[in-house]
């Protein structure tokens, strides 16, 4: 443990380490990120090669395409803490380029994604919680079906687009370039749209959109994990949730599983995760053993 005491909250963690273990744990590497990136982009040509020329199973492996896809998020999200790299502008390019394939305006969502860790569930300041987590069945199916954030994705684009963004954690000098960002994505996408309709090509609906709406709703159920039914407190050891899951889950969502031990040192590197999940492991507050189990639950404790 490193001279790591048991029972402390993340701040008194991360005073207790040593000097030479956080250095370690913080060190910025591109190795790992690309490799991590190129073995999720071949999974994505793979299925993606499957699905156009209709191999056995096809739409099958349309839902699995979609589902590679949207775990991109994972990717952006490292990326917008500008850690899934040491060069800084490897991060840019993933959140941008990810962030265009997810319909997901990246200079906003990482001024959002950073309100959030500066504000983990806080319901006055935190943007997550503006929208609660469902306390129906029928919210939860809605919200497991991913329609409600495409519609919040689209309106937020739209609305930058339209240099009408007023989100609080967005400021005012950043708005020219939540604008401009969200009019060249919107310019890209019709040019996609020009180019499939002159060609009368569907690859964007099978090979991407089509693709995505089938996968967004396993994005939904892991993402609901995060900090769904957590205590709204200080502590990242009891806000946030690790879930214990399987080594492919981990893989595929670059090692956000270990969200807590994130949430507690967002400085550290995906890769360095487990390792950082090891010495905290005993200080973690809000444990799942799957994600199976943690929906069971929450589906378990829902009304109507």
């Amino acid at each position: 443990m490193s001279g790591v005491a048991d029972g402390l909250d993340h701040r008194a963690f991360a005073r207790a380490l040593p000097v030479r273990t956080r250095r370690e744990l913080t060190q910025l590497r591109d190795a790992p990120g690309l490799m991590r990136l190129a073995s999720h982009i071949a999974l994505i040509a793979a299925l993606g090669l499957g699905v156009a020329m209709r191999a056995p199973g096809w739409p099958l492996l349309m839902a699995a395409l979609g589902v590679a896809l949207v775990f991109l998020f994972t990717a952006m999200h490292e990326a917008s803490h500008r850690t899934a790299f040491a060069t800084p502008r490897l991060n840019d390019a993933v959140l941008a380029g990810v962030g265009l394939i997810l319909l997901l305006p990246p200079e906003w969502f990482r001024l959002f994604h950073a309100a959030h860790h500066r504000h983990t569930q806080d319901p006055d300041k935190d943007p997550e919680l503006a929208t609660p987590k469902p306390r129906t069945r029928r919210a939860y199916l809605i919200h497991v079906s991913g329609l409600t954030v495409w519609r919040a994705q689209i309106a937020a684009l739209l609305r930058n687009a339209a240099g009408r963004c007023d989100d609080a954690y967005v400021p005012p000098s950043a708005r020219p370039r939540v604008a401009r960002e969200a009019r060249v994505m919107l310019t890209l996408y019709a040019g996609v749209a020009a180019a499939a309709l002159l060609a009368g090509s569907a690859a964007p609906l099978t090979l991407w959109l089509g693709p995505l709406l089938l996968g967004q709703p396993a994005l939904r159920l892991y993402l609901l994990a995060e900090h769904g039914r957590c205590p709204q407190v200080a502590d990242m050891f009891a806000n946030s949730r690790t879930t214990f899951t399987a080594r492919a889950v981990r893989w595929l969502a670059w090692n956000m599983p270990y969200h807590a031990e994130h949430h507690a040192l967002p400085t550290v590197p995906f890769h360095a995760l487990p390792r950082l999940h090891a010495l905290s492991r005993p200080h973690l507050k809000c444990t799942e053993r799957g994600y199976g189990r943690f929906n069971r639950r929450f589906w378990a404790d829902l009304v109507g």
